[in-house]
Protein backbone atom coordinates (compact mmCIF):
# COMPACT_ATOMS: atom_id res chain seq x y z
CA UNK A 1 0.00 0.00 0.00
CA UNK A 2 1.14 3.77 -0.92
CA UNK A 3 3.43 5.09 2.07
CA UNK A 4 1.09 8.61 1.30
CA UNK A 5 -2.20 6.88 2.02
CA UNK A 6 -3.83 8.96 4.75
CA UNK A 7 -6.63 7.17 6.39
CA UNK A 8 -9.08 9.61 7.83
CA UNK A 9 -12.54 7.25 7.40
CA UNK A 10 -11.48 3.66 8.41
CA UNK A 11 -12.23 4.16 12.15
CA UNK A 12 -16.33 5.21 10.82
CA UNK A 13 -16.46 3.29 8.18
CA UNK A 14 -20.13 2.01 8.77
CA UNK A 15 -20.91 5.30 9.54
CA UNK A 16 -19.78 7.10 6.22
CA UNK A 17 -21.16 3.91 4.15
CA UNK A 18 -24.78 4.55 6.22
CA UNK A 19 -25.23 8.64 5.66
CA UNK A 20 -23.48 10.04 3.13
CA UNK A 21 -25.27 11.68 0.50
CA UNK A 22 -25.63 10.29 -2.72
CA UNK A 23 -24.97 11.37 -6.63
CA UNK A 24 -27.44 12.64 -9.31
CA UNK A 25 -28.52 9.87 -11.48
CA UNK A 26 -28.02 12.54 -14.69
CA UNK A 27 -24.06 13.18 -13.19
CA UNK A 28 -23.49 9.39 -14.39
CA UNK A 29 -25.59 9.88 -17.83
CA UNK A 30 -23.58 12.74 -18.54
CA UNK A 31 -20.20 11.01 -17.97
CA UNK A 32 -21.13 7.87 -20.01
CA UNK A 33 -22.46 10.25 -22.79
CA UNK A 34 -18.76 11.50 -23.23
CA UNK A 35 -16.97 8.50 -23.81
CA UNK A 36 -17.49 6.38 -27.26
CA UNK A 37 -16.68 2.86 -25.68
CA UNK A 38 -18.46 2.05 -22.21
CA UNK A 39 -16.40 -1.28 -20.98
CA UNK A 40 -14.39 -0.28 -17.93
CA UNK A 41 -14.79 2.54 -15.58
CA UNK A 42 -12.53 2.93 -12.88
CA UNK A 43 -13.70 4.52 -9.49
CA UNK A 44 -11.01 6.06 -7.58
CA UNK A 45 -10.82 6.27 -4.02
CA UNK A 46 -14.28 4.94 -4.07
CA UNK A 47 -15.12 4.77 -0.66
CA UNK A 48 -18.29 3.16 0.13
CA UNK A 49 -19.25 2.66 -3.17
CA UNK A 50 -21.83 5.85 -3.80
CA UNK A 51 -20.21 6.70 -7.34
CA UNK A 52 -19.29 3.28 -8.22
CA UNK A 53 -23.27 1.49 -8.64
CA UNK A 54 -23.90 4.76 -10.11
CA UNK A 55 -21.42 3.95 -12.74
CA UNK A 56 -22.70 0.57 -12.99
CA UNK A 57 -25.48 1.90 -14.87
CA UNK A 58 -23.94 3.47 -17.88
CA UNK A 59 -21.08 0.97 -18.17
CA UNK A 60 -20.26 -2.79 -18.63
CA UNK A 61 -17.96 -2.75 -15.71
CA UNK A 62 -16.73 -0.98 -12.98
CA UNK A 63 -13.77 -1.20 -11.30
CA UNK A 64 -14.14 0.47 -7.50
CA UNK A 65 -10.28 1.04 -5.74
CA UNK A 66 -9.70 2.33 -1.89
CA UNK A 67 -7.22 2.04 0.21
CA UNK A 68 -9.37 1.31 3.17
CA UNK A 69 -9.89 -2.20 3.38
CA UNK A 70 -12.31 -1.14 6.41
CA UNK A 71 -14.33 1.49 3.97
CA UNK A 72 -14.98 -1.39 0.72
CA UNK A 73 -15.85 -3.77 3.54
CA UNK A 74 -19.06 -1.26 3.72
CA UNK A 75 -19.59 -0.69 -0.13
CA UNK A 76 -22.76 -1.07 -2.05
CA UNK A 77 -22.51 -4.17 -3.37
CA UNK A 78 -23.23 -4.53 -7.83
CA UNK A 79 -23.21 -7.14 -9.94
CA UNK A 80 -21.09 -4.74 -12.59
CA UNK A 81 -18.98 -3.65 -9.53
CA UNK A 82 -16.03 -5.03 -8.58
CA UNK A 83 -14.24 -3.78 -5.44
CA UNK A 84 -10.44 -3.85 -4.90
CA UNK A 85 -7.83 -2.52 -2.62
CA UNK A 86 -5.33 -0.46 -4.28
CA UNK A 87 -3.61 2.94 -4.09
CA UNK A 88 -4.60 5.66 -6.80
CA UNK A 89 -1.06 5.71 -8.07
CA UNK A 90 -1.19 1.64 -8.34
CA UNK A 91 -4.45 -0.03 -10.07
CA UNK A 92 -2.88 -2.98 -11.21
CA UNK A 93 -4.81 -2.44 -14.23
CA UNK A 94 -3.80 -2.44 -17.89
CA UNK A 95 -2.48 0.48 -20.39
CA UNK A 96 -4.76 1.60 -22.19
CA UNK A 97 -7.81 -0.54 -20.70
CA UNK A 98 -10.06 2.04 -19.11
CA UNK A 99 -12.60 3.63 -20.91
CA UNK A 100 -13.73 6.46 -17.88
CA UNK A 101 -11.67 7.08 -14.37
CA UNK A 102 -13.61 9.17 -11.96
CA UNK A 103 -13.20 10.32 -8.21
CA UNK A 104 -15.78 11.46 -6.09
CA UNK A 105 -14.54 13.77 -3.43
CA UNK A 106 -11.10 12.04 -3.04
CA UNK A 107 -8.71 13.05 -5.73
CA UNK A 108 -7.23 15.83 -2.19
CA UNK A 109 -6.41 12.89 -0.12
CA UNK A 110 -4.22 11.46 -2.80
CA UNK A 111 -0.35 11.74 -4.11
CA UNK A 112 -2.46 13.81 -6.98
CA UNK A 113 0.79 13.46 -9.76
CA UNK A 114 1.60 10.04 -9.06
CA UNK A 115 -2.57 9.21 -9.62
CA UNK A 116 -2.69 11.68 -12.83
CA UNK A 117 0.46 9.94 -14.07
CA UNK A 118 -1.62 6.35 -13.79
CA UNK A 119 -4.42 7.54 -15.28
CA UNK A 120 -2.79 8.82 -18.31
CA UNK A 121 -1.44 5.26 -18.11
CA UNK A 122 -4.38 3.55 -18.06
CA UNK A 123 -6.98 5.08 -19.86
CA UNK A 124 -7.63 4.55 -23.53
CA UNK A 125 -7.93 6.30 -26.52
CA UNK A 126 -10.62 8.25 -26.51
CA UNK A 127 -10.90 8.08 -22.68
CA UNK A 128 -11.61 10.80 -19.88
CA UNK A 129 -11.20 11.32 -16.35
CA UNK A 130 -13.78 13.17 -14.06
CA UNK A 131 -13.26 14.54 -10.86
CA UNK A 132 -15.60 16.51 -8.48
CA UNK A 133 -15.57 17.52 -4.76
CA UNK A 134 -18.64 18.91 -3.25
CA UNK A 135 -18.43 21.94 -0.67
CA UNK A 136 -20.16 22.83 2.56
CA UNK A 137 -23.44 21.26 3.18
CA UNK A 138 -26.84 24.02 3.42
CA UNK A 139 -30.15 23.74 4.70
CA UNK A 140 -33.40 24.97 3.61
CA UNK A 141 -34.12 26.71 7.09
CA UNK A 142 -31.78 29.92 7.91
CA UNK A 143 -31.45 28.98 11.37
CA UNK A 144 -30.72 25.35 11.24
CA UNK A 145 -28.01 26.36 8.61
CA UNK A 146 -26.34 29.15 10.98
CA UNK A 147 -26.16 26.19 13.58
CA UNK A 148 -24.66 23.80 11.04
CA UNK A 149 -22.65 26.42 9.74
CA UNK A 150 -21.22 27.05 13.41
CA UNK A 151 -20.45 23.26 13.89
CA UNK A 152 -18.44 23.20 10.75
CA UNK A 153 -16.42 26.23 10.70
CA UNK A 154 -16.57 26.72 14.69
CA UNK A 155 -16.48 24.36 16.63
CA UNK A 156 -14.26 21.19 14.67
CA UNK A 157 -12.28 24.06 12.20
CA UNK A 158 -9.56 23.26 13.87
CA UNK A 159 -9.84 19.11 13.36
CA UNK A 160 -10.61 19.53 9.55
CA UNK A 161 -7.32 17.57 7.61
CA UNK A 162 -5.27 20.62 6.06
CA UNK A 163 -6.51 18.48 2.69
CA UNK A 164 -9.95 20.37 3.16
CA UNK A 165 -8.68 23.52 1.38
CA UNK A 166 -8.53 22.30 -1.54
CA UNK A 167 -11.99 21.18 -1.62
CA UNK A 168 -13.27 25.00 0.02
CA UNK A 169 -11.20 26.12 -2.95
CA UNK A 170 -13.31 24.05 -5.38
CA UNK A 171 -10.45 22.49 -6.38
CA UNK A 172 -8.55 25.15 -8.19
CA UNK A 173 -5.44 25.17 -6.78
CA UNK A 174 -4.79 21.56 -8.63
CA UNK A 175 -3.07 21.91 -11.26
CA UNK A 176 -4.98 19.64 -14.12
CA UNK A 177 -2.80 18.52 -17.12
CA UNK A 178 -5.42 17.15 -19.15
CA UNK A 179 -7.41 18.67 -22.05
CA UNK A 180 -10.39 20.33 -20.28
CA UNK A 181 -14.01 19.94 -20.54
CA UNK A 182 -16.96 22.62 -19.74
CA UNK A 183 -19.41 20.42 -17.89
CA UNK A 184 -23.04 21.44 -16.57
CA UNK A 185 -23.70 22.44 -12.98
CA UNK A 186 -25.09 19.34 -10.24
CA UNK A 187 -25.49 19.43 -7.11
CA UNK A 188 -26.50 16.97 -4.74
CA UNK A 189 -29.51 16.88 -2.04
CA UNK A 190 -30.95 14.84 0.39
CA UNK A 191 -34.20 15.45 2.62
CA UNK A 192 -33.19 14.03 5.70
CA UNK A 193 -34.34 13.73 9.51
CA UNK A 194 -32.43 14.90 11.85
CA UNK A 195 -31.05 12.00 13.10
CA UNK A 196 -29.99 11.17 9.78
CA UNK A 197 -28.15 14.80 10.00
CA UNK A 198 -26.64 13.79 12.45
CA UNK A 199 -25.26 10.62 11.27
CA UNK A 200 -23.91 12.39 8.41
CA UNK A 201 -22.07 15.02 11.00
CA UNK A 202 -20.61 12.23 12.37
CA UNK A 203 -19.03 10.79 9.68
CA UNK A 204 -16.75 13.79 9.29
CA UNK A 205 -12.94 13.26 9.38
CA UNK A 206 -13.16 16.04 11.69
CA UNK A 207 -15.82 15.35 13.77
CA UNK A 208 -13.97 12.28 14.61
CA UNK A 209 -10.65 13.92 15.32
CA UNK A 210 -12.27 16.26 17.72
CA UNK A 211 -14.15 13.24 19.59
CA UNK A 212 -10.87 11.59 19.72
CA UNK A 213 -9.03 14.61 21.08
CA UNK A 214 -12.00 15.44 23.76
CA UNK A 215 -13.53 12.02 24.33
CA UNK A 216 -17.04 12.96 23.85
CA UNK A 217 -19.38 13.82 20.63
CA UNK A 218 -19.98 16.70 19.80
CA UNK A 219 -22.67 16.41 17.28
CA UNK A 220 -24.92 16.04 20.99
CA UNK A 221 -24.49 19.70 21.20
CA UNK A 222 -25.53 20.37 17.46
CA UNK A 223 -28.74 18.08 17.68
CA UNK A 224 -29.63 19.87 20.56
CA UNK A 225 -29.89 22.78 19.32
CA UNK A 226 -31.86 21.94 16.43
CA UNK A 227 -34.25 19.97 17.87
CA UNK A 228 -36.58 23.44 18.81
CA UNK A 229 -36.10 24.53 15.25
CA UNK A 230 -36.63 21.17 13.63
CA UNK A 231 -40.15 20.57 14.25
CA UNK A 232 -41.80 17.43 14.88
CA UNK A 233 -39.74 14.41 15.59
CA UNK A 234 -40.50 12.99 12.09
CA UNK A 235 -39.87 16.08 10.29
CA UNK A 236 -37.52 15.66 7.57
CA UNK A 237 -35.49 19.18 5.83
CA UNK A 238 -33.58 19.67 2.58
CA UNK A 239 -29.75 19.36 2.48
CA UNK A 240 -28.21 20.85 -0.22
CA UNK A 241 -24.26 20.25 -1.35
CA UNK A 242 -22.81 22.21 -4.89
CA UNK A 243 -20.54 19.99 -6.66
CA UNK A 244 -17.47 21.35 -8.71
CA UNK A 245 -16.33 19.07 -11.80
CA UNK A 246 -13.13 19.03 -13.31
CA UNK A 247 -13.20 16.43 -16.36
CA UNK A 248 -10.93 16.08 -19.33
CA UNK A 249 -8.94 14.50 -22.16
CA UNK A 250 -5.19 13.08 -21.81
Amino acid sequence: MSASFKDHFSGQAATYAAYRPTYPPRLFAWLGGLVSRRGLAWDVGTGSGQAAVGLADHFDHVLATDASAAQLGHAARHPRVEYRIAAADASGLAAGSVDLVTVAQALHWFDIEGFFAETRRVLAPGGVLAVWCYGDPKLDDPVLDETLRRYNRGTIEEYWPPERDLVLDEYRAIRFPFDELTSPRFALEATWSLAELAGYLRSWSATARYAKAHGSDPVVGVESEMRESWGPVEARHVIRWPVTLRVGRP
